[in-house]
């Protein structure tokens, strides 16, 4: 099939580049011409393990390119895959303006005469009701009485996590389609044929919420580790063996997973996801008090962080931080729990050196760079490489995450931030 991606950011890259090595065509849009650059000159835009051979490779054999404009780019596609980012508005609600603004991109793009439906699949996460009171009225809109016969609307979410996206699309937990009916789309199923993964066909707000339910539970899983983490911590018992002990119980606890007392959560997804549903249970008048707690009890967390981070310091003390995306082994540096906690840092007085070889300055682009440039001003001449890392005498050594195990320091000096002793 030809399938054309909209939004070449992780979500985006990621199934641009996977679908390509299954041998479908694959034409990628994004407005920003350095991410349309980096795939047409067979990179990867953003740092994610495997992926920047899978694009080499596909474009290499003419099964990839990417372009700015949509022209006439969709009169042979199958499928049009929405990808773009839904951030938080000041309201706590997602922003969908790029979901408008591609919609209608695309809708202005669909000749009449195609032969065939369009299926245009949303990946990105917004609350229930959007396709049907937001984006359906779009293609209502611009193509009259037609869109019944052109468009066929699919919420289809995804369920990649970051360092590990590759593995995830390639072999899913399970496969959601959602539809206007409830009704299966042939179309988007087959793009998954030889798939084990399981396929739901669902209501398109059965799929729009099944998002954030994942989402909501776990940040929960992480703030419930971390409170108990905190209290372990003042009680004296030890947290690495209360996390062993309940994880081994998978009758009526749970997996491991985001259970392990350590880091606040953060990233492009949890963050904004647990404040977007926050804002439906206000709105709805839903009474969804531990969804309230969550980011309040977060905060708590990163505060608690600091104060172990910078406890005997004195003041102006040099320290090193290790790992400044909110995920080892990728970029992403929006709304990382040490983005914040290098700000604070740098608030208190202290001289901050920053060791993550995965953020390369000069690489970020778009929203990743804008969200650390505004949290983090200067953050690029705060970056060391290793010899630096390693040579330097700092008064503390802050491990955000396992990157400290790369580095030849005094592990005296080291205060894991990543787990609670």
């Amino acid at each position: 099939m030809k399938v054309a991606v909209f939004g070449l950011g992780h979500v985006g890259s990621v199934a641009a580049g996977c679908l390509a090595s299954q041998g479908h065509r694959v034409v990628g849009f994004d407005t920003d011409p350095a991410k349309v650059e980096a795939i047409n000159s067979g990179r990867s835009p953003i740092v994610e393990p495997g992926l920047d051979a899978l694009i080499a490779r596909a474009v290499t054999a003419g099964q990839l390119y990417a372009q700015a404009d949509v022209s006439t780019q969709l009169d042979d596609c199958d499928i049009a895959m929405v990808c773009v980012g839904t951030p938080s508005a000041e309201d706590g609600a997602h922003d969908l303006h790029q979901i408008v603004e591609v919609s209608r991109s695309i809708a202005g793009a669909i000749t009449p005469n195609r032969g065939h439906k369009l299926t245009i699949a949303y990946r990105s996460t917004v609350r229930p009701g959007t396709c049907e009171d937001v984006i359906l009225p779009i293609y209502r809109e611009c193509l009259g009485e037609a869109a019944n016969d052109l468009v066929e609307l699919v919420h289809h979410p995804e369920f990649l996590r970051e360092a590990q996206a590759v593995d995830d699309f390639l072999d899913p937990p399970r496969i959601v389609i959602g539809t206007l009916d409830g009704a299966p789309s042939q179309t988007c199923a087959a793009l998954y044929e030889g798939y084990s993964a399981p396929i739901f066909h669902v209501g398109i707000r059965e799929a729009e919420m099944t998002k954030f339910m994942d989402n909501a539970w776990h940040a929960t899983k992480v703030t419930f580790a971390n409170e108990i983490g905190r209290l372990c911590e003042t009680l004296g018992v030890s947290a690495r063996q209360m996390h062993a002990m309940f994880i081994a119980d998978t009758r009526l606890n749970t997996g491991p997973s985001y259970l392990r007392p350590g880091a606040p959560f953060g990233g492009s997804c949890l963050p904004k996801d647990v404040r977007a549903l926050r804002q439906v249970g206000r709105e709805t008048g839903a009474d969804v008090r531990l969804v309230d707690a969550l980011l309040d009890s977060n905060e708590a967390h990163k505060r608690h962080q600091l104060e172990r981070a910078t406890a005997g310091l004195e003041p102006g003390a040099h320290v090193l931080l290790v790992g400044l995306a909110f995920k080892r082994g990728t970029d992403d540096l929006r709304e990382s729990p040490q983005v914040d906690l290098a700000r604070s840092l740098v608030e208190r007085g202290f001289r901050v050196d920053i060791f993550d070889p995965y953020v390369e300055p000069g690489r970020l682009l778009g929203q990743n760079l804008r969200y650390v440039e505004a949290h983090l001003p200067g953050f690029a001449g705060m970056m060391v490489d290793k010899p630096v890392a390693e040579a330097r005498p700092y008064a503390r050594v802050l491990a955000g995450n396992k990157l400290v195990e790369q580095l030849d320091i005094d592990r005296s000096k080291v205060v894991a931030l990543c787990t609670i002793p």
